[in-house]
């Protein structure tokens, strides 16, 4: 099947992290790990904004969260003994952090102190957990990741029910990464990285799964990473590797090609501004963070109060 080409726009430049000096510090056992060509001096990630439009994201090698405000200024908000890697913010303030050393934590914007959600499923702990979610009534979804991929596609998708209850959805996927939920909350989308797609996860009415399908195949790069929703329901895809962000409508045609303007590595997407119509993007190899103007504004998530 073929599309229309989509319209292409040129992100810019809205700041970077090398206003942040010096370098917290590099993670060889991180690195180590990692395919090669893989940012290691920072990685960039985890854009979420707080209630007075600031935008907070992860710096996962330095093990620091950085805040960015509205005229580009970045400060340094915590450097702690982890490995953040997704954010989201919480309606009751706080910032939930998937940390790929630890499990899932939450930073007191207020205090700057860092404690413990989520380590563990039933005894073990996480392969390493990426990305998270909330929906509207307050259940964290959340990606399980690792070094998982083709080679060993045992990645885990989790729903952590308001009730405490813990959930494994899903514990066959290449590379989970990021996910968001389509408007209505009848299906999930998933960024699975190694697959280079964007899976369907639907619902059935007690909230298991079933029928979980391709919505959007990709090809070059390394695959898809984060996503982020608008209010028509458009997808937006962080493809990283490739150095830009994919807008498809809510039945996976290809709107627009947003191309990064520096660097490759493209991480991750979030909706802010003050009509919400601005999509921020982190791009992990040049460590900043660029904007494109869209007609749309993001939707408004639960952990997103902006």
């Amino acid at each position: 099947m073929f599309f229309s080409p989509p319209i292409v726009i040129e992100s810019k430049v809205f700041s970077s992290l090398s206003k942040v000096t010096p370098w917290a510090k590099n993670n060889q056992a991180w690195r180590d790990g990692q395919p090669i060509g893989t940012p290691y001096v920072s990685l960039l990630e985890g854009p979420t904004f707080d209630s007075c439009g600031n935008l907070y994201c992860v710096d996962l090698p330095n093990g620091r969260i950085v805040r960015f405000a509205g005229n580009g200024t970045v400060e340094e908000i915590i450097q702690y003994d982890g490995w953040p890697n997704g954010m989201k913010h919480h309606k009751d303030g706080r910032i939930f952090i998937a940390d790929y050393k630890h499990g899932i934590m939450a930073l007191d914007p207020e205090s700057h102190t860092i404690s413990p959600i989520l380590e563990r499923y039933g005894t073990e702990r996480f392969k390493a957990v990426n990305d998270l979610f909330f929906s509207s009534t307050g259940e964290l979804y959340f990606t399980d990741q690792g070094l998982t991929g083709h080679q060993d596609p045992s990645g885990r998708l989790f729903r952590l029910r308001t009730n405490g209850i813990l959930e494994c959805l899903m514990d066959n996927i290449p590379s989970p990464n990021g996910l968001v939920m389509n408007l209505d909350e009848s299906a999930l989308y998933l960024a699975v990285t190694r697959a280079n797609a964007v899976w369907r996860v639907p619902f059935r009415n007690d909230g298991s799964i079933a029928k979980v399908g391709t919505f959007v195949q990709l090809s070059g790069g390394a695959g898809p990473d984060g996503l982020a929703l608008d209010i028509e329901g458009r997808l937006a895809i962080a493809h990283a590797g490739m150095g830009c962000v994919w807008l498809v409508d809510q039945y996976g045609e290809p709107i627009y090609r947003i191309n990064t303007s520096v660097g490759k590595h493209t991480t991750n997407v979030a909706y802010g501004g003050y009509d919400r119509k601005t999509l921020y993007i982190t791009e992990s190899a040049s460590a900043s963070v660029l904007t494109a103007n869209l007609d749309v504004p993001g939707k408004q998530m639960y952990g997103d109060p902006n």
